[in-house]
């Protein structure tokens, strides 16, 4: 659906779902969760549908993913780094 208008000089790998992504320094993981084939972030609790990062700015919350272990980030709002993992956010969040 997106892709990167240009290649960065220093890319960096990044994990979804166990499959290694190049990332760009400084770049969102919202944004390269958006250039995937299945570009979507997470599945409601209630219906499990899809839904993909929408506003790009930290106020819809439809991004939300797993980060690190951590569940429930706006990925929107989180740079990428060499080695970040990231599993898109099935159902509720669990405690």
């Amino acid at each position: 659906m997106f892709r990167k208008l240009h290649e960065s000089d220093a890319p960096v790998a990044i994990e979804i779902d166990g499959k290694t992504v190049s990332a760009e320094v400084g770049e969102s993981v919202a944004a390269v969760l958006l250039r995937e084939a299945d570009a979507w972030a997470r599945l409601t609790p209630v219906t499990q549908s899809r839904r993909a990062p929408y506003c790009m700015m930290g106020v819809c919350f439809d991004c939300l993913a797993e980060v690190d272990g951590k569940p429930s980030v706006q990925t929107c709002l989180v740079p990428v780094c060499d080695g970040m993992r990231v599993t898109r956010q099935c159902g509720k969040r669990r405690i």
